[in-house]
């Protein structure tokens, strides 16, 4: 406690409507300084813009307040990518329409392939969903292996097949949804150029059903961008 107020954030309903069996879960990860951008851009920077001490001469005694300033790239922490990311004539981050990013019925999709084929998604409801790409390699989050270039990514074939199947959203829990081995990038070509965004650097998605949950990931909305972090999280009932 501090000053009589909690110091953590209050417990609320999980979901809209609460109540038992309501699932709540943040699939992002936390910002610090000095890391978590993608490998080789600026790092975030987070500092005081006005300290509590300094804000203590402009208010009454006993009233004090605290103003950051943070400087970061959009491709920090667990982010999102709009077609401008990609395209100079694709929509930027105020054109998303959050009907596709906010709510989303959500299906998981297991695999342990490396360049991921069209046989992952197989057989599953893609169209309007939130596809997301469980590979478990969120568990190498800050450590050397994770930004190493080895890391799970839709095969050009499989980039194809998903832009066809025109699901609302696709994200994966790795540092790319393309392979970094050479300079180029089907999966954000295919998926961004048919207006489909995609969420990076996903994590916690080993706790989420097959399906049934329902996926949010909503960005700042910044002109002239193509991408920002975002807080992503997933919704379910464990009882229906």
């Amino acid at each position: 406690m501090a000053n009589g107020f909690p110091l953590t954030s209050r417990l609320a309903p999980a979901a809209p409507g609460g109540g038992p069996g309501s699932v709540l879960v943040d699939l992002s990860h936390e910002i610090t300084a000095g890391a978590t951008a993608y490998p080789g851009l600026p790092q975030p920077e987070l500092t005081d813009h006005v300290t509590r001490e300094e804000s203590r001469a402009a208010y009454a005694p006993g009233t004090e307040f605290h103003i950051g300033r943070l400087c970061l790239v959009g491709q920090t922490g667990t982010y999102l990518d709009v077609p401008f990311h990609r395209y100079a004539d694709g929509f930027d981050l105020t054109r998303l329409d959050l009907a596709q990013v906010a709510g989303r019925s959500a299906v998981v999709i297991d695999t342990e392939e490396r360049s991921i084929t069209p046989a992952a998604f197989a057989g599953r409801p893609l169209r309007g969903r939130a596809v997301l790409i469980r590979t478990n390699w969120s568990r190498f989050w800050g450590m050397a292996e994770y930004g190493s270039g080895e890391h799970p990514h839709l095969s050009a074939e499989a980039a194809r097949y998903l832009a066809a199947e025109a699901p609302a959203v696709v994200g994966i829990d790795s540092l790319n949804i393309d392979g970094t081995h050479t300079g180029e990038r089907p999966a954000h070509s295919e998926l961004l150029g048919a207006g489909i965004p995609v969420v990076e650097h996903l994590t916690n998605l080993s706790q989420l059903p097959s399906e049934g949950a329902r996926f949010t990931a909503v960005p700042v909305k910044v002109a002239g961008l193509g991408t920002f972090p975002v807080r992503a999280y997933a919704a379910w009932n464990r009882w229906t």
